[in-house]
């Protein structure tokens, strides 16, 4: 059974995983983040910052890991929809797209550090999109797809879904919706040319 102590340290650094991501914005990446800024933010000492990350770097991975986590499982929730009837493509861009309005800064951490000045967090970035087109991958094997034809489809789509997702973050609702209907069809396009080399297409 966790004790008062423990419970009041988890608490402490959710605030600061909190702290840093409500810090981010179109202009402010996690790398321009400094730990008394965070410390701030989380109403903490910066001292008590090391009693939960070893360093910023440290945070970093963790919101990392957390957001990667955090996207696969809504996408899994999408997939659950597919599943209760409905286009699979049409049901993965609005799902990606409700995630991204209600979580901006947990995508911009991602989008932001795979290009970011941070080895760790680049690959640990590039280890969580890994993963994203892994579990799609599989998705499709399931659905008929030879390994080959679902991994490279998979890789493209997902590459198209995180494009329309870094544009979309500070897009007005309209423009969502265009960037949206376009994924969809950029999406389509690659079904149909799994199609015309003998794959099945995700419609």
């Amino acid at each position: 059974m966790a004790t008062n102590r423990s419970i009041q340290k988890e608490r402490t650094r959710r605030k600061i995983i909190e702290a840093a991501l409500n810090q981010l914005s179109a202009d402010k990446s996690f790398a321009s983040l400094s730990l008394r800024e965070v410390a701030r933010e989380a109403d903490i000492a910066p001292t008590s910052f090391y009693r939960h990350f070893k360093d910023m770097e440290e945070l970093g991975l963790t919101l990392v890991d957390e957001s990667g986590l955090t996207l696969r499982q809504l996408m899994r929730k999408g997939r659950k929809r597919f599943e209760e009837g409905g286009s699979v493509i049409v049901t993965s861009v609005k799902t990606f797209m409700e995630f991204i309005e209600q979580n901006p800064n947990v995508f911009r951490l991602l989008f932001h550090e795979r290009s970011g000045t941070t080895p760790a967090l680049r690959k640990g970035v590039a280890m969580e999109i890994q993963h994203f087109i892994v579990e799609l991958s599989d998705f499709m094997m399931n659905k008929g797809f030879d390994k080959d034809a679902a991994y490279a489809q998979a890789e493209a789509m997902v590459a198209v879904v995180f494009n329309a997702g870094a544009e979309s973050l500070d897009a007005k609702p309209a423009q969502r919706t265009q960037i949206a209907e376009r994924a969809v069809k950029q999406l389509r396009y690659i079904a149909t040319g799994a199609k015309a080399h003998d794959f099945k297409p995700v419609e």
